[in-house]
């Protein structure tokens, strides 16, 4: 049973950019492991999940709230 939000292009980049920091943070002195890392590691998951939390059963209304929810956990990675 496939959800609606695995449609959707925006979820299926956050998973790659999810990936590609991964690949990213393996290289990150371990002094930062629980502290920079943890934060960008975080911050990126949450891309993915608050589009993925608001596209099931929610009004157009909510999902652009955790769409929104979604673009400031990108800002916050940065």
């Amino acid at each position: 049973m496939a959800f609606k939000f695995e449609k959707l292009k925006v979820w299926q980049k956050s998973l790659d950019l999810s990936g590609e920091i991964h690949e990213l943070t393996l290289s990150f002195p371990k002094e930062e492991l629980y502290v920079l890392t943890s934060q960008i590691k975080r911050a990126t998951d949450s891309i993915a999940l608050n589009i993925a939390e608001g596209s099931t059963g929610q009004s157009n209304k909510e999902f652009n709230r955790f769409l929104g929810i979604a673009l400031r956990s990108g800002i916050e990675r940065l």
